[in-house]
Formats: structure tokens, C-alpha cells, sequence
């Protein structure tokens, strides 16, 4: 069992079969591209395996999902680990850094993931549509993330945002949410 494996399975995340074939070829492709392109702050395969971790922690509570789009995917934290991880849901990751969005899109091909599309813009720049989960990560703050959210929200719509200990300081009471606790991480889930 890899570390990787290991730190899933302690935190009993539900992954399909081929999740560790496909991350693990993700990993590989990530470290490749990074030392050219720069696309992560994760430098080594243990930090790379913590945003996979933090990035995949959220299925022991989600409920199923059909329609999915990650906000600033990066080089793939949270959006693509989740499409790997969620293969019946389709994702749609909005990454305007042209060498980030390139990576995804060849992630993409190259694992033969149906369920992503990768759309090389700002979310600003989508038109709207509905969504049933809207994720982010390290995009910016919480009141930013709703405005941005909100042309793809309807009744129902789960907001997952990946914060820090900060998270208490940009609630809004009025919001129906929950704070999930997990090691180094807060998730704030918010419903519409």
C-alpha cells in the first residue's frame, strides 16, 4: 500500500477502483510539467499526496452529484482529484492560466476522463448555468467566492469552499452552512 493509499483509507474517503491507478499517473505528469511550467506550490510527492488528501476528504460527506465546476483549479486542487475521484459526476474546471489550463486538458486526454471539461477563462467570462456543486480552493475570500458563484446556483446548489482557520471571520450567520473540520482544513459547505 502506498502512503497515499494509506492516507485515504484512514479517513475512509470512497474512491472507485481505478482512483489510485489514475492519481498516481496524475502525480507523475504533475511533478513532469511542474519543473518546466511551475503550476504548484507542491514541490514534493509528500505535498502533492496532501493536496490530493485535502482535495478528496470531502467525499465521506458529499451526497451525489451530477454537475460539478471547480473555480481556479490550478494545476487540479481541487477540481480534477475530485473528477478522478467522482467519475459519474461531470466536472467543469475554470483555470485561466494558460499553461495550468493546458495541464488539465492534457490530464485530461491523457487518463481518457469523459467526465471533465476544462475551460481555459475566467468564471466571470461563462455564461450562466446551473450547477449542483460549485467548488474553490485558495481562489480568494468567501464573500468574493458567492458573487462569483451565484450566475451558477440554483435552489439546492452546494457551495464547497476549502478554507483555513479563517473561515470563522468570512461567515455570513445568515447562511445555511456547515464548517467541516478535517487536519489542517476547514470545509465550508453552504447551501443555496
Amino acid at each position: 500500500m502506498t502512503p497515499l493509499q494509506t492516507l485515504i483509507n484512514a479517513r475512509n474517503v470512497p474512491v472507485p477502483k481505478n482512483f489510485f491507478e489514475h492519481v498516481e499517473h496524475y502525480k507523475a505528469l504533475l511533478v513532469k510539467w511542474n519543473k518546466i511550467h511551475n503550476l504548484t506550490g507542491a514541490k514534493t510527492l509528500q505535498q502533492i499526496d496532501d493536496f490530493i488528501v485535502d482535495a478528496i476528504t470531502p467525499l465521506t460527506f458529499l451526497p451525489p452529484i451530477r454537475k460539478a465546476m471547480d473555480i481556479g483549479t490550478g494545476a487540479g486542487f481541487p477540481g480534477m482529484i475530485l473528477a478522478i475521484g467522482m467519475p459519474e459526476t461531470h466536472f467543469t474546471l475554470v483555470e485561466p492560466l494558460a499553461k495550468r489550463a493546458s495541464f488539465l486538458q492534457f490530464v485530461k486526454a491523457d487518463l481518457g476522463l469523459e467526465n471533465v471539461d476544462v475551460k481555459p477563462q475566467r468564471v466571470e467570462q461563462l455564461p450562466a448555468e446551473p450547477y449542483d456543486l460549485i467548488t474553490s480552493r485558495a481562489v480568494t475570500d468567501t464573500q468574493m467566492l458567492l458573487k462569483l458563484s451565484e450566475p451558477f446556483c440554483i435552489p439546492g446548489s452546494l457551495l464547497l469552499f476549502y478554507k483555513g482557520e479563517k473561515v470563522y471571520d468570512e461567515i455570513d450567520e445568515k447562511l445555511n452552512y456547515e464548517i467541516i473540520e478535517a487536519e489542517n482544513r476547514h470545509y465550508l459547505l453552504i447551501k443555496r
